[in-house]
């Protein structure tokens, strides 16, 4: 389903390697009906925890009322407007993250089995996953360990955040996948997902390699429309994003491990400038690559 670009939000995250981020949102002295939260969609999914008053959410045009320690679970692309139930504070955490944080796992085949149908929309969580199933109940403190590292943002918290997200999806889609799948055809979603999974191989361990969309499109035998549609679809990210993360993840490395100057280490990546590299370093990892180099 696809919704008006002029209701499109861009949530910006701050940091591209690990592509999430908690708002705390409060709207005080509301009146019933009051629209807290404006009609919207954005590529992200979205996690809403209510802490303070009571809600009403539409989610893809489906009514939803929440009330303190309830949790939904808004997929990517789906449209959500929030209005007030009553004379109140509303006060919710929201947690924002992109599929594409969990790229690390995209040749494991239990991912692909259990978590990537759910990152690609071939399947969705429920909205709002303990009233369909009250086990959901305790599998909540994984959201609240997740909000506490966020807040606090200690040594490394990307990491736990980022464990803590992949466990609650992994243990949602345990509880729903089976009984989502009854009636659903048996064929792959993408028919050349192995094509893609060795354009991605390639990507992965060649860092200088130049590759233009049309050459990864005609890898995979597509057009570049439906190759650019697609690679997002799989990856969550648009294939300069792919290729850029993982350039940058080497150049982490090396910057870490070996005693290559900048300039060295940009040419390995593939990037001949060592002035776009130290933007193009910035840019994904929050610092450039001198600030890095003095931590290790």
């Amino acid at each position: 389903m696809s919704y008006p670009k002029e209701l499109w939000e861009n949530t910006r995250l701050e940091q591209k390697a690990y592509p999430f981020q908690l708002f705390q949102n409060r709207a005080y002295n509301v009146t019933p009906n009051e629209c807290f939260l404006y009609l919207h969609w954005h590529e992200h999914f979205e996690i809403i925890i209510m802490r303070e008053g009571s809600a009403l959410f539409h989610i893809d045009s489906r009514p939803f009322v929440v009330k303190p320690g309830e949790v939904l679970l808004i997929p990517g692309g789906g449209l959500h407007v929030g209005y007030a139930l009553g004379y109140d504070n509303i006060y919710y955490d929201c947690i924002v993250f992109n599929a594409s944080l969990f790229n690390d796992w995209v040749h494991d085949p239990l991912h692909a089995q259990f978590v990537a149908p759910y990152l690609e929309g071939r399947l969705r969580y429920p909205v709002k996953p303990a009233e369909q199933d009250e086990s959901c109940l305790q599998h909540y403190s994984l959201l609240e360990e997740a909000i506490t590292e966020l807040i606090a943002k200690p040594p490394a918290y990307q990491l736990i955040v980022k464990s803590k997200l992949y466990a609650l999806f992994t243990l949602l889609s345990r509880t729903f996948i089976e009984r989502q799948l009854v009636g659903m055809p048996a064929e792959p979603y993408f028919v050349n997902r192995d094509r893609f999974k060795l354009l991605i191989q390639r990507i992965e361990s060649d860092f200088r390699e130049k590759m233009s969309i049309e050459q990864a499109a005609k890898q995979v035998s597509l057009n570049p429309y439906h190759f650019c549609k697609l690679f997002k679809k799989l990856t969550g990210r648009t294939f300069v994003e792919y290729v850029n993360v993982n350039r940058m993840n080497e150049a982490e490395r090396l910057l870490r491990e070996s005693n290559d100057t900048i300039t060295e280490i940009a040419a390995k990546v593939g990037c001949e400038n060592p002035n776009y590299f130290t933007k193009l370093y910035k840019q994904y990892k929050g610092i450039t690559p001198s600030q890095a180099r003095k931590l290790q």
